[in-house]
């Protein structure tokens, strides 16, 4: 076992998966991480989802990366998500490149890397992978499950598979599927990784291609307003342009940078199959055209989140699955946070959002043990 397997917690699930796509999976890992203490009553677990370039590091220091957890702004000691109080949970998705099952993990039929070879995956595929973490957990009853992003489609289809395993549901700055934009912007850097000749090559990482879709990506989770305030039309050098392809002005360094670090801590064809599954999600056509019946026999109290400048997963988008939840009869609030900050406001520090999201897990735990 190298350094970097021994800090990275793994459940081997041994039953059998029927993944969507047909394909039968057994004996494989679920890569995990876990903060705070379960009670005695095995009621404060809060089962956070990740987004596509996440991980089961939430919190903290990453012990692979060094960096802070994605959502140390959320979840820790005293924050929204007090690990004091609550016991949380958090998995790599099947399909991601932190130690769970996916294309960098070794294929057992031919004892090479997955790579390309690895088969389709959904985000139904993701959760139900994620259930057999809670069994060995021997959790029952969740009291939140929550995410933003793919996350949140991802509370969206804990929600509508296990209806009565969570007092509460937080899906933040999602939608019940993806728009065409959204397909065509992970089509962009899908095809940025395809076209690096190093794709596919053995021993080799198409890094120009997957730094691409990262600098393509970061663009849609930002606002036009945020890009415009921070950056504007800043040189990166103070004095005058230098008529070349260097990075001129500071938003190009930015970009540059943000690609050049992504390919450090994140595998190409990771990003292929993650954003692939984000696509797939349709979970009005999972229920017979009828986003509704998702939720029909839900028991779970909802608060959806959405973001004032979110263009990737827009207002009207998050609105359209509290109408679903209306429509069938569940307990649901809904907030807008008025943020500049575009999609990635639910990963930083608003305070609207992170004051919404303490209460209601707070006021949640408090009904259930009064």
């Amino acid at each position: 076992m190298n350094s970097v397997e021994k800090n990275i917690k793994k459940l081997i699930v041994t039953q059998s998966l029927e993944l969507d796509c047909g394909k039968i999976i057994k004996n494989f890992p679920l890569a995990y991480e876990t903060y705070g203490a379960l009670n005695k009553n095995k009621n404060n677990a809060i089962l956070v989802f990740h987004a596509l370039t996440g991980d089961q590091f939430c919190t903290n220091i990453n012990p692979i990366t060094k960096r802070e957890g994605w959502w140390t702004t959320a979840v820790g000691p005293e924050k929204a998500i007090d690990t004091n109080k609550y016991f949380v949970i958090c998995a790599n998705v099947i399909g991601g490149c932190m130690g769970s099952y996916g294309p960098t993990e070794i294929n057992p039929e031919t004892n090479k890397l997955f790579g390309t070879t690895f088969p389709v995956i959904t985000i139904r595929d993701m959760v139900r992978a994620q259930r057999h973490l809670l069994d060995h957990l021997g959790i029952k009853k969740l009291l939140a499950v929550t995410g933003g992003s793919m996350g949140g489609m991802q509370v969206l289809q804990f929600a509508a598979l296990y209806p009565d395993m969570s007092y509460s549901a937080i899906p933040i700055a999602c939608s019940g599927s993806h728009s065409a934009q959204n397909i065509a912007l992970n089509e962009l850097g899908r095809q940025a990784i395809m076209a690096d000749p190093n794709w596919k090559k053995e021993n080799s990482s198409p890094d120009k291609g997957l730094a691409v879709a990262r600098m393509a990506a970061h663009i849609t989770y930002l606002s036009k307003k945020g890009l415009q305030e921070k950056f504007g039309r800043k040189l990166q050098d103070k004095g005058s342009l230098k008529f070349s392809f260097d990075a001129d002005f500071q938003i190009e360094s930015y970009l540059r940078y943000q690609g050049s670090t992504f390919v450090d801590r994140f595998d190409a064809n990771s990003y292929l199959y993650i954003t692939r599954a984000m696509d797939y999600f349709d979970l009005e056509k999972q229920f017979k055209g009828n986003l509704s019946l998702a939720f029909k026999n839900t028991k779970s109290k909802f608060c959806v989140i959405s973001f004032s400048s979110d263009w990737l997963y827009p207002t009207v988008e998050n609105k359209e699955i509290v109408i679903a939840l209306n429509t069938c009869g569940a307990n649901v609030g809904f907030v807008e946070i008025d943020s500049d900050k575009g999609h990635d406001s639910f990963l930083l520090d608003v305070p609207e959002f992170l004051k919404t999201l303490r209460e209601f897990i707070n006021s949640t735990y408090n009904e259930i043990n009064k």
